[in-house]
């Protein structure tokens, strides 16, 4: 048997790396359209009852912006934030979902940065996505598959085939509420802590769904009734919630007055996001855990020379202003794209804060004896008044290319490998033949596969040396 085949995943893509210009395909296996029950009923709960239900989560709830007036008929309830970090050093974290999830690029997103980014927390990740899921599917299979493994942190994404592609359905809707609610329970029963994600948002009225019914507008509505519930959900088993939607529905509000209708922040087939897309569904899931984003501080005192860093980072030398740095704390680094491309990185970096709030490696200077410096790192040079710099600036976020790119370049690398993996081992082997014929040997067989990319992983995560150089104008 072949347990290997990193590359005959359900779902076919190609390898993205940071700074790369290529541009992965949606997976050839799309969302199977689910059978639907066409009957509208009334909403059974009130946004009141939202309301009380997201005040009692562990998390706190808070009024968001209100929405730009082209928007108000969404009627979103107020998403808990979490209070502080809900990740503890050494989680095994399960990310689970469906092919939006198996398309490997959030959850890829994820685990690169709880890797390269916060490597003294020593947390693993499992990437659990099919193509096609429901929620009551995953509940199936969730003890074989996942529990087994002893997740201790888990991250859920479910809602985009649980509403059907129909307009709004009270049936539905309840039966979505059961399942989301029982996978909840079953995770906890298995002494997992659950952050759970809503869904995105569509682009347009997949044709590929054959029973799909209804506007872009009105399945929008749908599924942000559907995010409602996961909040109801998530205040009543008192776990923590992600808003993916209201992000993903402002950032594709915003992105098409910039860009026009071409940019689909949903995806071209109006489900699978591409980069920009994908990179706000990560930073959803991330601020949900509850992470404050500073990944180090560099101190230069221009009136001694010297320079000092915070937890993460060493100070090698420091001599006319030439600081040697390692890093073993890295900034998430997408390298260079395209800002107008719904499949870039980039993309997604500009429509929200994810730099500002995730992603800080800043530079300090005390004393500056002059007005402004041109700060150097790598081949790109800044140039800073002394008042930015005494401040603060950050570097991951002004630099697209820098020296740190090709030591997060290893990480991703070797993370898509065993994510790619990941979904062989499921959805192709557990599943398939092998698995019929043997579950407990085809786990064993893969595991010892996995193990080594798992390794990969752990090894990717290395110091690097950079250097910054600083000079007066």
């Amino acid at each position: 048997m072949d347990f290997h085949g990193l590359n005959e995943t359900s779902g076919s893509h190609r390898t993205f790396r940071p700074g790369w210009r290529n541009k992965p395909r949606n997976p050839s296996s799309p969302l199977d359209p689910p059978r639907d029950s066409r009957s509208a009923y009334p909403e059974m709960k009130s946004r009141f009852a939202i309301l009380l239900l997201a005040l009692s989560l562990p998390t706190l709830a808070k009024e968001a912006p209100a929405l730009p007036p082209e928007l108000s008929a969404y009627q979103l309830a107020p998403a808990p934030e979490p209070t502080g970090l809900l990740l503890q050093k050494g989680d095994r974290v399960a990310i689970c979902g469906d092919s939006i999830t198996e398309q490997k690029r959030y959850s890829v997103i994820l685990e690169t940065y709880l890797t390269a980014c916060l490597p003294e927390l020593e947390i693993t990740c499992r990437q659990y996505g099919w193509s096609g899921e429901q929620a009551g599917g995953f509940l199936k299979r969730m003890e074989s598959d996942v529990l087994r493994f002893k997740p201790t942190f888990a991250t859920t994404c479910y809602g985009m085939n649980d509403f059907r592609y129909v307009p709004y359905n009270e049936p539905v809707a309840a039966e979505y509420r059961k399942n989301q609610t029982a996978m909840v329970q079953s995770f906890k029963q298995a002494g997992t802590r659950v952050l759970l994600g809503s869904s995105g948002i569509i682009d347009t009225v997949p044709n590929w769904v054959k029973t799909a019914s209804g506007t872009k507008e009105e399945l929008n509505l749908a599924l942000s009734r559907f995010r409602n519930i996961g909040i109801e959900v998530a205040a009543a088993e008192k776990v923590a919630f992600a808003d993916l939607y209201r992000p993903m529905l402002l950032a594709d509000f915003q992105a098409e007055k910039l860009h026009g209708p071409a940019f689909m922040l949903a995806g071209k087939d109006g489900v699978h996001p591409g980069w920009a897309g994908q990179l706000i569904m990560a930073y959803s899931f991330l601020t949900g855990m509850g992470l404050d984003g500073d990944l180090g501080t560099i101190t230069f005192d221009a009136a001694t020379g010297k320079a000092t860093a915070t937890a993460g980072h060493e100070v090698i030398s420091a001599a006319d202003g030439k600081l040697t740095i390692r890093s073993t704390k890295l900034p998430f680094s997408a390298g260079p794209g395209d800002v107008k491309s719904d499949d870039s990185m980039r993309a997604g970096l500009a429509l929200v804060p994810f730099d500002d709030r995730l992603n800080r490696l800043v530079l300090k200077i005390a004393a500056p004896a002059a007005t402004a410096y041109d700060v150097t790192w790598g081949e790109s040079t800044r140039t800073y008044q002394a008042t930015a710099l005494q401040a603060g600036v950050n570097l991951a976020k002004d630099f697209e290319t820098h020296p740190l790119l090709p030591a997060f370049t290893k990480v991703w690398d070797a993370v898509l490998a065993k994510q790619s993996y990941e979904t062989r081992q499921i959805r192709t082997l557990v599943h398939g033949p092998e698995g019929a014929a043997d579950l407990e040997a085809t786990f064993a067989l893969t595991e010892k596969v996995r193990a080594k990319l798992a390794k990969a992983v752990a090894d990717a995560k290395q110091p690097a040396e950079h250097v910054i150089t600083i000079k007066a104008k």
